[in-house]
């Protein structure tokens, strides 16, 4: 990723990015602790939520809550040009607390309602996150990038509201279908060889389908899922081991290195 920009504070991170020659295979499939909005400006590529595939056009933006895997993927040889935003709750809840400017990214199913159009939201969004770049200063930033945050937010929810919440078909690919078996019973007993038994499908098979549908093996889709869960509920104040144990680790020692490896630190210093 070649970032031009970026300004990074515990609670919001926002780069502008631009890679004259993208190769797919730098762009791999990610989750954030905190949601995302992210904001297309050119290139040749579209967007894995969860499984559903999103063609990407000039101004479109996605939105992506905490723990909601995510990666684009490149079609072409032209510029790729994009804006992403990172913030967490706390950024927000100072001012909606009751996250009614969340219902976009809470209130549906994962890899569900994800994408608006430069159309929906009046081709406002590049405008807003160009402004985003502005100020003299870590305090000026800031402040405008945090009110830039809000109008945008408005946006989306007025689009939502406008949308409808009862739009959202059930997974009609198999790879979207597979994606959503996984996370239904993301903490249950899982394996390619389950998987391939539901499915109807060969192990090779599933592996191929699952990578193509989300950038990673299913086996680093549910540890990276399951981790992801993990630190959360120790970070809410559930000891480590119930952490471990129910978001399906059966092995706490392999859960431990999973876990230093993914975080960079030990389960522990995540404790409240």
């Amino acid at each position: 990723m070649n970032i031009i920009e970026e300004f990074n504070t515990e609670e919001l991170y926002i780069r502008y990015a631009v890679d004259n020659a993208p190769d797919d295979k730098d762009f791999t499939m990610h989750i954030h602790e905190q949601c995302e909005i992210y904001c297309f400006i050119s290139g040749d590529a579209e967007y894995l939520v969860e499984g559903a595939r999103y063609p990407l056009k000039n101004g479109s933006v996605l939105i992506m809550r905490p723990a909601e895997s995510h990666r684009a993927r490149i079609l072409g040889s032209g510029k790729y040009e994009r804006y992403a935003l990172n913030f967490s709750f706390s950024a927000t809840d100072i001012l909606d607390p009751r996250r009614i400017l969340m219902k976009p990214f809470l209130d549906r199913p994962l890899g569900r309602g994800n994408l608006y159009s430069a159309r929906e939201l009046g081709n406002e969004a590049a405008r807003l996150f160009e402004e985003m770049r502005g100020g003299t200063d870590e305090y000026e930033r800031r402040l405008i990038i945090s009110t830039r945050l809000f109008s945008l937010l408005e946006l989306i929810y007025k689009a939502y509201l406008k949308r409808g919440t009862d739009g959202y078909a059930p997974p009609a690919e198999l790879s979207e279908q597979l994606v959503a078996y996984v996370n239904d019973h993301l903490f249950n007993e899982l394996s390619v060889s389950l998987l391939a038994e539901r499915f109807f499908l060969s192990p090779s098979q599933i592996g191929r389908v699952f990578r193509k549908a989300t950038g990673a093996s299913p086996w680093e889709y549910i540890t990276i899922k399951r981790l992801t869960a993990a630190r959360e509920r120790i970070r809410r104040g559930e000891p480590v081991g119930s952490a471990a144990e129910s978001t399906g680790f059966g092995d706490y020692s392999s859960f431990y290195r999973a876990y230093v490896k993914r975080f960079g630190c030990p389960p522990k210093n995540d404790m409240i």
